[in-house]
């Protein structure tokens, strides 16, 4: 990953609350597992911020390098990698995602 591409997702992920790095955008996601993502934040009525993976392949490729995870989606929650569908989908459920994102919106 340049030093560029880094710099580029550090600023995507501290200036937005919640970042989605997905396939597709909030309203045209291109995957069942974006979809799930952007469904659950729809669902608590939050904001979040979406980047298009598919557009851009050195962030495609280098998100999965920062996060150490190597698939997409991926949520950031308050400048944090809290992972992807299956783990939001779990949080979602057991209502830890309510609370870390209430926590992250108050800050």
């Amino acid at each position: 990953m340049t030093p560029e591409v880094k710099e580029k997702i550090d600023n995507l992920v501290t200036k937005n609350k919640i970042m989605v790095f997905m396939k597709g955008n909030k309203l045209m996601p291109q995957c069942g597992f974006s979809n799930n993502v952007v469904q659950i934040l729809n669902t608590l009525g939050v904001p979040f911020e979406t980047l298009d993976i598919l557009d851009d392949p050195e962030i495609r490729q280098g998100i999965k390098e920062y996060s150490n995870w190597p698939t997409i989606p991926q949520v950031y929650i308050d400048g944090k990698f809290v992972g992807g569908s299956d783990i939001l989908i779990e949080m979602y459920n057991n209502g830890e995602l309510k609370q870390l994102v209430e926590v992250a919106l108050a800050s």
